[in-house]
């Protein structure tokens, strides 16, 4: 496992852009960047705070969590927003995001302000449509995290944090959900990102656990991997073919403040090719 980056607050929402390298966000410092390949950084949105979650779309550019569900442009023009948390009762933001194989946006929605210490309430599960309408697919969700889908597209996985467990949801053919199952519970430590391998298998950041839980595709723990940092937040594949496996993380637990790192290990097997969003944003 290399070290490439550090000296962040909190890094979630890691994406992979073959052009641009690995995009991520830090949460608390604000900014969106790209780790090239051969190291250089470079800024995409200077500011923007609460990113917790990010998808490549279809046009260019990139879907955004946080207060909004917004799409900014490479080229830094005004963003356009996709959902806005005002219109959901009782929302204050969105975390983590993933999208399914038609381009539809999969996101989180909190009901509450984590990093501020409120009190949990319990927030919904959203889907923003191919025509940019929104419905939500599934409630209770006490503090949504990562989200992937399965290599058919059959199952989803969505990590509810605060009640320690994986969900597994039956998607439907008109995308939707009948139902969940806990996928995996985790119990050292907090289920946060995650990412799905090509083979199937379910591969989770644990945060505040210091490692990498890697799930069969019918929940079975296959290995842990030991990660330096405690808060490892979120995993993605990225590289060539998918082969190589980044793992984010955010200072807590570290030896200093603004410890967050990026990692890389070469992985056993390819990630699954995730979908660009095709939700309309003009």
């Amino acid at each position: 496992m290399d070290e490439l980056t550090t000296g962040y607050g909190l890094i979630e929402g890691p994406v992979w852009d073959q052009a641009r390298g690995l995009i991520f966000a830090d949460v608390v410092n604000g900014g969106v960047r790209a780790l090239a390949p051969d190291g250089r950084l470079t800024t995409i949105v200077a500011k923007r705070r609460g990113v917790g979650g990010m998808a490549s779309h279809a046009d260019g550019g990139l879907v955004l969590g946080g207060r909004d569900i917004i799409f900014q442009d490479f080229d830094a023009s005004p963003p356009a927003t996709l959902l806005a948390s005002a219109a959901i009762d009782g929302a204050v933001g969105f975390n983590d995001l993933t999208t399914d194989a038609a381009g539809r946006v999969w996101a989180g929605s909190l009901a509450y302000r984590v990093i501020a210490g409120e009190d949990p309430v319990p927030g919904h599960l959203h889907v923003i449509d191919l025509d940019g309408t929104m419905r939500i697919v599934s409630d209770g969700v006490m503090l949504a995290n990562g989200l992937g889908f399965s290599p058919d597209g059959r199952t989803l996985y969505h990590s509810d944090s605060r009640s320690h467990l994986v969900r597994a949801y039956d998607v439907t053919d008109d995308g939707g959900v009948a139902g969940w199952r806990v996928f995996a519970p985790v119990t050292d430590g907090i289920p946060d990102g995650m990412a799905v391998a090509e083979d199937g298998s379910v591969w989770l950041a644990v945060a505040d656990g210091g490692r990498i839980m890697v799930f069969e595709a019918d929940g079975r723990l296959r290995r842990e991997i030991p990660v330096p940092l405690p808060m490892v937040t979120s995993v993605c594949f990225g590289g060539e073919g998918l082969r190589d496996l980044y793992i984010v993380t955010g200072s807590r637990g570290g030896p200093k403040d603004n410890c967050g790192t990026i990692y890389r290990m070469a992985a056993p097997v390819a990630g699954l090719p995730i979908a660009p969003a095709r939700v309309p944003w003009r």
